[in-house]
């Protein structure tokens, strides 16, 4: 297998990786407070899912470059996409949007990527 293909799986890898935790902590941090009080340990969850995320962001980063990808815009779209994606499959309610509504979805994201990639993003 090429080098560049593997280097291209461990990004994809680690974007995920940072997405899906990303995703957590932003599904916890919606459940925080309730009736006017703090929920400690949604807090915590939404603090561990945003740590695992970022340090991963990080990693990726660092490949994303190695990869020749510099541009923030374009590193973040990646990040950007499947936390989209992971918030919607962990709420579960991305399986009971109509069928129209995930299409467009999909499209939103697939339009973000063709501007970044049209613009030099």
């Amino acid at each position: 297998m090429p080098e560049q293909t593997k280097l291209l799986i461990l990004i994809l890898g680690i974007t995920v990786l940072s997405g899906l935790g990303d995703s957590q902590g932003f599904l916890h941090a919606a459940k925080i407070w309730r009736d006017g009080k703090l929920i400690w340990e949604e807090l915590i969850k939404s603090a561990l899912g945003f740590t695992f995320g970022i340090i991963l962001y990080w990693i990726a980063i660092r490949f994303l470059q190695q990869f020749g990808i510099f541009s923030a815009e374009t590193q973040t779209i990646l990040w950007f996409g499947i936390t989209l994606i992971g918030i919607a499959i962990f709420s579960g309610k991305f399986f009971r949007w109509a069928m129209i509504d995930q299409i467009v979805a999909i499209a939103v994201l697939a339009g973000i990527g063709w501007l970044l990639l049209r613009t030099g993003g």
